[in-house]
């Protein structure tokens, strides 16, 4: 994971800009661009998982001996890898304060803190009326991702055919890029559409009655939720789907970890539209008060100003964001 994300070439193009342009902080985002950045540069470092968990995760779930003993092997050495990048950087963002506390933990470091995830609401605000009828569920997520694949095989196989007894006609659209070979070969299923790569995700969360989030292996926050609530879809996930999320069960959001808890909430929330309504009030109002571009981008300028000094090239300039900076 880490050696093919090196690229000489970026580090070139980097020590070229350093030497171009004075910056007021650099920024590596994610962990593993680390490996392109000049040794002697300082920067502060964006974790959007704690990557380690993600591979150990693999490795309690993996289905044979071989498969667990690779993924511990690439646990061990992502460990060594992400506690040396954390101590090295000036300053670490998480995107929870549980990614935070559990990165100073486990690298031994105290300069860390976290900045919520945040959610384009206005983008993502509901342009057509659901269609009351459809009986539809929706997954929105890059279908390379191993947690993604494993997240919809599961919900497939042991929650699908649960819900099923009791809506017959439930149907489930998978939407994100590049599915793998075993994503598309679900929809030999005929109520079972996998669109790959699409322009704009919103029609299809517009177009599903419940947003399903069966995510078992993963760290980080999952923005494709508060992407849901936004869209004014309503969320059924697992307890590490919504991990590090300031959520509420059931109040914004259902949370369930069996197949037959996760398939009751998606048969209640598709069958009771005054629940569904609820919900998903909640989970707007939640996005709208708390974490919108606007309020989470003033929270990351601040801490970026805060910690500028210690991450900055040379002379630190003055830290000026804007929000056609990305």
């Amino acid at each position: 994971m880490v050696a093919r994300k090196r690229v000489p070439a970026v580090t070139t193009m980097i020590e070229t800009l350093l030497s171009a342009e004075r910056f007021g902080v650099v920024v590596c985002d994610f962990l593993t661009p680390v490996v392109n950045l000049p040794l002697n540069q300082a920067f502060i470092l964006f974790e959007h998982n704690v990557e380690t968990i993600i591979w150990r995760r693999y490795a309690a779930g993996a289905a044979n001996l071989v498969r667990r003993a690779f993924f511990r092997s690439q646990t061990d050495r992502m460990l060594a890898f992400e506690r040396a990048a954390c101590r090295r950087a000036a300053h670490v963002i998480t995107v929870s304060e549980a990614d935070a506390k559990l990165l100073g933990e486990m690298c031994g470091i105290s300069h860390v803190s976290s900045v919520p995830t945040g959610v384009d609401v206005e983008y993502f605000c509901r342009r057509t009326p659901a269609d009351a009828s459809n009986p539809g569920l929706v997954f929105a997520g890059s279908m390379d991702w191993m947690p993604n694949i494993d997240a919809v095989l599961w919900f497939v196989r042991e929650v699908l055919p649960l819900i099923r007894r009791q809506i017959p006609q439930c149907s489930l659209t998978i939407a994100g890029r590049r599915p793998a070979a075993e994503i598309r070969a679900l929809a030999d299923d005929p109520l079972i559409r996998v669109t790959g790569t699409v322009d704009d995700i919103r029609p299809f969360l517009w177009g599903g009655k419940v947003s399903v989030v069966p995510l078992r292996i993963g760290s980080g926050t999952r923005l494709k939720i508060y992407e849901a609530m936004a869209a004014e879809t309503p969320v059924v996930t697992t307890t590490i789907g919504a991990e590090g999320l300031d959520v509420s069960s059931p109040q914004n959001i259902r949370i369930a970890d069996t197949p037959e808890a996760f398939a009751n909430a998606c048969v209640d929330l598709l069958t009771d539209p005054e629940a569904r309504a609820r919900q998903t009030a909640a989970a707007l109002r939640l996005v709208r008060e708390r974490f919108s571009w606007e309020k989470v981008a003033a929270c990351f300028e601040e801490t970026l100003a805060k910690y500028s000094g210690t991450a900055s090239t040379g002379e630190s300039a003055p830290l000026h964001l804007h929000e056609s900076d990305g």
